[in-house]
């Protein structure tokens, strides 16, 4: 008889009380075979929207539809066994209302089997953060940088260079904090000011470009294996898999011209 625990899953409250504590590691992932290898280090995978520039070559995350990230989610909940997953609620699936974000928020989680949903905004958001947790909907909030607004904001801008601008997205850290989210994405955000949101709110927060300070970090994992061209400047690469693949792309390629592949070890006899 075996006597091996069974692989639990982590859950929200877990994220909630890591405030403070052991820093929080995630990254993203779009498929079971690489949400799997993330899985052995990660404490929640978040199913991005930015797999529609990753994986779809769009130029923006806001052409992903709905229908997408359940898929993507489906396939990353497939597999993986100990992580919390989080799906992104893609642009247009939330903003109108808090009843049309609780539905959609459903159908990602009862079609995927996610722990969480994830959505962009602050303050403004805080009355459908709130709608969404009391119906039994755990939400991440993202505050920031936030990519479904980069039309708004002229593009990919760093946060908080202007000074003046600081009370305006610790109201908004606030206010998603007391609406009830558990976790707090800061991205793009200058360092000085990503470290008083984050010891100013009682939930954990979670840096992308942001600051060393926060609770945790997270990368796209695309990017922090150098399979993105373009790369953000924060990232640490940490590893060349984009010339690996070149590489191997390459010698297949000779190999089938040279009429030495298949070796005489692959042939079916």
């Amino acid at each position: 008889m075996s006597t091996q625990a069974p692989i639990r899953r982590v859950t929200v409250p877990q994220i909630a009380r890591r405030k403070g504590g052991e820093p929080i590691v995630s990254l993203t992932s779009y498929h079971a075979h690489t949400a799997a290898i993330v899985d052995e280090v990660a404490d929640f995978i978040l199913v991005g929207d930015s797999l529609g520039m990753v994986m779809h070559g769009m130029e923006s995350t806001v052409g992903v539809p709905l229908d997408l990230m359940i898929m993507h989610g489906r396939a990353v909940v497939r597999g993986t066994k100990r992580a919390l997953i989080v799906v992104d609620m893609p642009f247009g699936t939330y903003e109108e209302s808090p009843s049309i974000a609780f539905r959609n928020a459903a159908k990602i989680m009862k079609e995927t089997g996610c722990g969480a949903v994830k959505l962009e905004g602050g303050k403004r958001m805080a009355e459908t953060i709130r709608f969404l947790t009391e119906r039994g909907i755990p939400v991440m909030a993202h505050i920031g940088l936030t990519p479904q607004s980069s039309h708004v904001m002229g593009g990919f801008k760093t946060q908080g260079r202007d000074e003046e601008s600081w009370p305006m997205h610790e109201e908004d850290a606030r206010a998603v904090a007391e609406a009830g989210a558990f976790a707090l994405v800061l991205e793009g955000m200058l360092e000085p000011l990503a470290r008083r949101i984050t010891d100013q709110v009682a939930i954990p927060t979670i840096g992308i470009g942001a600051s060393a300070h926060c609770d945790g970090q997270i990368l796209v994992l695309e990017d922090m294996l150098g399979l993105n061209p373009w790369t953000p400047k924060f990232v640490k690469v940490y590893g060349q898999l984009g010339d690996m693949i070149k590489q191997a792309v390459k010698s297949y390629a000779e190999e089938v011209r040279d009429r030495s592949f298949p070796g005489e070890d692959q042939v079916y006899r």
